[in-house]
């Protein structure tokens, strides 16, 4: 394992004691500073790169990220926050995970798996195909990944939603499911599998997709918060 230099920002020094405990269980994790403002990393920043911040959000004059919108090649980010409201604009800004405060060590080697996978994760998605063909209606309709909204299941069919409209295909909802990549696609409910990236927000167990409400199911809300953490 190649070494991964970090640095923590937040404003409460036994966040930083409790973040430092935890990474000293990887010996691959150097930490390369601790700062208690985000000018002080701002300022660090200017002249020095790492691959990791663990990042909090509510901090004095400079939030954790207002900081990260102003870096130009910002590195990979675990925001370790105590409150959950940003974890939706986090997930916009394409962090590796959210720590609710407080977190255990268990939660905190998931997420220092995220960020060690995520090169991993990138060359999958540079493999995984842009387009698919679906049958509808005694023909074969090409889809580009990034059209499709979402797909409802319909019995032993599916209601393919996308950009373009809607069609029907001849198969269940876990056979399409098996069919579209992964990393994109999640299913939110026995009913509904939405392309997470067509996300307009979230709210309660509502997601809106393109205007329209989809369902969150209670078994599924797990796997869903674990995309937008």
């Amino acid at each position: 394992m190649e070494q991964v230099t970090y640095v923590i920002l937040d404003d409460e020094p036994i966040a930083h004691r409790i973040i430092e405990g935890y990474c000293e269980n990887f010996s691959f994790l150097a930490k390369a500073g601790n700062f208690y403002n985000g000018f002080e990393a701002l300022e660090f920043f200017r002249s020095n790169q790492v691959d990791l911040i663990f990042l909090d959000i509510n901090m004095p004059k400079l939030t954790g990220f207002e900081l990260l919108k102003s870096l130009p090649n910002p590195p990979k980010v675990i925001v370790t926050s105590a409150h959950q409201e940003f974890a939706l604009q986090g997930y916009e800004l394409d962090i590796a995970d959210y720590l609710l405060k407080p977190f255990s060590l268990d939660r905190f080697i998931k997420a220092i798996n995220k960020v060690c996978s995520s090169n991993a994760s990138a060359s999958k998605k540079e493999d995984e195909p842009e387009r698919i063909f679906l049958k509808s209606d005694k023909k074969h309709v090409q889809l580009k990944m990034q059209e499709i909204l979402y797909v409802e299941a319909l019995g032993n069919y599916c209601k393919v939603f996308h950009s373009g409209g809607m069609i029907i295909c001849p198969e269940k909802i876990s056979d399409l499911e098996s069919k579209l990549p992964s990393h994109n696609f999640i299913r939110v409910h026995k009913s509904y599998l939405i392309n997470r990236h067509r996300i307009e927000y979230v709210e309660g167990n509502q997601i809106s997709i393109s205007g329209i409400k989809v369902p969150v199911g209670q078994t599924y809300k797990a796997n869903l918060l674990g995309y937008l953490t």
